[in-house]
């Protein structure tokens, strides 16, 4: 008998419940609606509160993104029609080389794609904001060891994508296929495995990027690619020398 009133309560408070629910609902609906639109440009007074607030964080942010990080005796144009640039050789060869502190038994880097360099390099003066400029992004550099047989799965798609950026890595492109392909300067054997550095944006099949689904080994650095970059201009600088990076045949196309 107690069970039966316990179930009786419960339903009734939730009939109670529901018909509250009904009673509540409103009559009304939108029949009309008007709204403005407010052009936000040059016209408009500044606020002058607005500014009092953010203009310190403003100033510190500017005195950090201005720094001068080193130079460069080239301007590092980003291009999506040639295999290979000047802007994709800097950009893998500086990772690469601060991976290898990390990592000496990486043997070739695709670090990123062209899709993932942002934008060119100035010739003269590299500051903080062109390095944040160029990659943006808060990528971790992954190095990972795999099969011959995943490393053609990512040469092939470096050739028909009409090359990528690449360092410790040779080849020519010929109908949209890699041939003559060099790591380390020796011939890629199909046979054996490979350490290659990447990120994790490019590992997880970003921009459509191929070889890294099983992976013998798999191993974060905990070095973003944007810091490889900051770091390899710091170093450069600090040994009295300027960035003067040129092509080198590194992917070819006939």
């Amino acid at each position: 008998m107690v069970k039966y009133i316990r179930y009786s309560f419960k339903g009734s408070l939730a009939i109670l419940a529901f018909s509250l629910l009904l009673s509540c609902s409103s009559g009304y609906k939108v029949v009309k609606a008007n709204r403005a639109e407010y052009a936000i440009d040059k016209t408009i007074a500044a606020d002058s509160a607005v500014i009092k607030t953010y203009l310190p964080y403003k100033q510190q942010l500017d005195s950090e993104m201005n720094q001068v990080l080193g130079y460069s005796e080239v301007a590092m144009v980003k291009s999506n029609d040639l295999p290979e640039t000047v802007l994709g050789n800097f950009f893998s060869d500086a990772v690469l080389q601060q991976a290898l502190k990390y990592d000496p038994t990486i043997d070739f880097s695709m670090p990123s794609t062209k899709g993932g360099i942002r934008v060119d390099v100035p010739k003269g003066a590299i500051k903080l904001s062109n390095i944040f400029e160029l990659m943006p992004f808060e990528n971790e550099l992954v190095a990972f060891t795999i099969k011959g047989a995943d490393v053609q799965e990512l040469i092939n798609f470096i050739a028909a994508s009409n090359g990528q950026p690449v360092a410790g890595i040779r080849l020519k492109i010929v109908d949209k296929k890699p041939v003559d392909v060099f790591i380390q300067g020796k011939p890629f054997d199909p046979q054996r495995t490979y350490r290659v550095l990447t990120s994790d944006y490019v590992a997880g099949g970003g921009d459509n990027a191929l070889g890294f689904k099983n992976p013998i080994e798999k191993k974060v650095l905990g070095l973003k690619v944007r810091d490889a970059i900051i770091g390899y201009v710091k170093e450069v600088q600090a040994a009295g020398k300027t960035i003067n990076t040129k092509l080198d045949g590194r992917i070819t196309k006939n």
